[in-house]
């Protein structure tokens, strides 16, 4: 009885580990390596032409913290970044704002239109992300309908044209465009499980269309909330492609930054630093976010539409 035990215990161990193991060794593969040298690539010097200087130098380890201090002395890489912080929670905002009707609308249809409308809705997803980044090119052109339409009801009221391309209403618009489905996706299957019992009840006892939403609707989708946010503003946080296409000079995040410090400028120990400081930013916004969630979560008014 006990080798049998033994045995069982052995091969349950064995099924998680055939089980987690794959994964847990990707991850050390291609993000905790790549990570670590990151790490060690901060502490290093740039080299005359570019990359990493030698890390023996006259026998010593060639490792200091210039690039860390170049960091918290410059006050124009902290603004950037607070301007990065900027564009991610005006895109998660508006994304929140554009995605809950639509995922709300989702939820209430019908299979057959409810099929549709999720295939309409990650239907982008089945183009290069380059692709449809340099479309919004044309559309906000200068010779483009919308650009003549918005400056020509701006000339009736006697303002000067303005440039819809290469703005940072360019790079907020196509950032919003790209995030959406990631907001959608989390609300909707948030929303599709609600039970309309609780709405049918609550309007038996007198609430209004609001009421309904905001004492049971809304606080039963924060974890859809929740999860879209950290979907829209993580990714939102450190892209490049978008700014470098549509946005002007005032444009450029801190994702544009690390890419000169690698690609062109080629000081590889600031651009980690850069890239370090980033990881850390989302990590602590993301469990931030994690931690308010559960608070919010577990509060007796989050709770009270449960009871009801």
């Amino acid at each position: 009885m006990i080798k049998t035990a033994l045995s069982m215990q052995a091969r349950s161990r064995l099924g998680r580990w055939l089980v987690s193991g794959p994964p847990v060794l990707y991850l050390l593969i291609f993000f905790a390596a790549p990570a670590l040298i990151m790490v060690l690539a901060s502490f290093r010097t740039p080299g005359d032409f570019g990359g990493l200087a030698p890390l023996l130098e006259n026998g010593k380890l060639d490792l200091n913290l210039e690039s860390y201090a170049r960091f918290f002395t410059e006050s124009v890489y902290a603004q950037i970044f607070v301007k990065s912080v900027w564009y991610a929670l005006l895109t998660t905002l508006f994304c929140l704002l554009l995605a809950y009707p639509l995922a709300a609308l989702i939820a209430r249809s019908g299979k057959k239109h409810r099929d549709l409308l999720l295939l309409l809705v990650i239907l982008p997803f089945w183009s290069n992300f380059l692709i449809r980044i340099y479309a919004w090119m044309i559309i906000l052109g200068p010779n483009a309908a919308l650009a003549r339409t918005v400056n020509g009801v701006l000339g009736w009221f006697g303002h000067e044209p303005v440039p819809l391309l290469f703005s940072s209403f360019a790079v907020l618009v196509c950032l919003v465009y790209v995030h959406l489905p990631f907001m959608v996706l989390p609300l909707y299957a948030n929303l599709e499980k609600h039970d309309r019992a609780l709405l049918d009840a609550a309007q038996d006892l007198g609430a209004g269309a609001w009421q309904r939403f905001w004492r049971i609707t809304f606080p039963l989708s924060l974890p859809g909330v929740y999860a879209g946010a950290a979907l829209v503003f993580i990714p939102a946080l450190g892209i490049f492609a978008i700014p470098d296409i549509l946005g002007g000079p005032e444009d450029s995040l801190i994702g544009n930054v690390i890419k000169q410090q690698f690609l062109e400028t080629r000081d590889w120990p600031f651009g980690s630093v850069l890239s370090i400081v980033l990881t850390i930013a989302a990590l602590v916004l993301a469990g931030t976010a994690a931690w308010v969630g559960r608070r919010s979560l577990g509060t007796p008014s989050s709770a009270e539409p449960a009871r009801a």
